[in-house]
């Protein structure tokens, strides 16, 4: 096993946020141009990232173990349903509301997780990060009051499975290596579950093939295997409900990438939002590294 420092954790945590701002910009534009459906994408993202990850570890030599069966097995469902779930509500409601709710769920749902699993008692940073990030979300979110049951539906289920995920590496002991191994062999095993589901939604896009192909690419190498990597990497050292708020980062990623790439306007409540939820971070940031000296 390779010990992964606090600071580090922290560090690996907040970038794998930054990154999966991109995934959902990238799964909307993918919906217009190639006809397929979110599980479909879902289990092309979980094969070219199982790929991806299965290759690095071979290339770089990364002990990755495969952990036991039943925590691929978790891993795997966890990640299938979180994903196609978030997908859906993309589809259903778009980018920004469905990963406001999603991620805005997520903090309370793993402390709760790990307060009961676990054994993890949250400091007074991850409390106030609670407070703070959800308000933060809500000032970007807009209304909410418009938001479609199933849309809603489906960004709590994602936030369920999400709030899974990030607390298996803690509850399986995996850290270092055997993280990198949880995460691979879950997409491999996430793609497998998902493989009939997509299979029967349509499996080949409809048109702009080039452009599929690269979108799916992008979405298997970066917010799949590059961002998960370092995401589980992370939770080794950091507690799982630290690292549900600092996930939030996802969306204020998403809000930069908006106004400084696809000329999308910044409001005054989007801009103190993402303040909010930025100071939330740092405040956690302040007290892991407290605990961690």
């Amino acid at each position: 096993m390779t010990h992964v420092s606090v600071p580090r954790g922290l560090l690996y945590v907040t970038v794998a946020a930054v990154i999966w701002g991109t995934g959902g910009p990238a799964a909307a534009v993918l919906y217009q141009v190639s006809g397929l459906g979110p599980v479909a994408v879902s289990f092309w993202r979980f094969v070219f990232g199982a790929a991806v990850m299965f290759a690095a570890a071979r290339a770089l030599r990364v002990a990755a173990a495969r952990p036991r069966w039943s925590t691929v097995g978790l891993a795997g469902c966890g990640l299938a349903v979180s994903q196609a779930a978030y997908f859906g509500a993309v589809a259903e409601i778009g980018v920004a509301m469905a990963t406001v709710i999603t991620l805005g769920a997520s903090p309370a749902l793993v402390a709760l997780g790990a307060r009961l699993w676990l054994g993890e008692r949250p400091g007074r940073a991850a409390a106030g990060g609670m407070v703070l990030a959800p308000a933060g979300l809500l000032l970007m979110a807009g209304d909410l009051a418009a938001v479609s049951p199933a849309g809603l539906a489906l960004s709590m289920l994602s936030a369920v499975a999400y709030a899974a995920v990030t607390l298996l590496p803690r509850a399986v002991g995996a850290a270092g290596s055997d993280s990198w191994g949880t995460a691979m062999w879950g997409f491999a095993a996430g793609g497998l579950l998902l493989s009939p589901i997509a299979a029967a939604e349509g499996l080949l896009p409809g048109g702009g093939q080039a452009t599929t192909l690269a979108l799916l690419a992008y979405l298997g190498v970066m917010p799949t295997a590059v961002a998960y990597g370092l995401f589980f990497t992370g939770l080794s050292a950091v507690r799982a409900t630290t690292a549900s708020v600092v996930a939030l980062l996802e969306p204020a990623a998403a809000t930069a990438i908006g106004v400084l790439l696809l000329g999308e306007r910044l409001t005054p409540a989007v801009a103190g939002g993402a303040a909010v939820l930025l100071g939330s971070v740092a405040f956690l940031a302040l007290g892991e590294s407290r605990r961690a000296g």
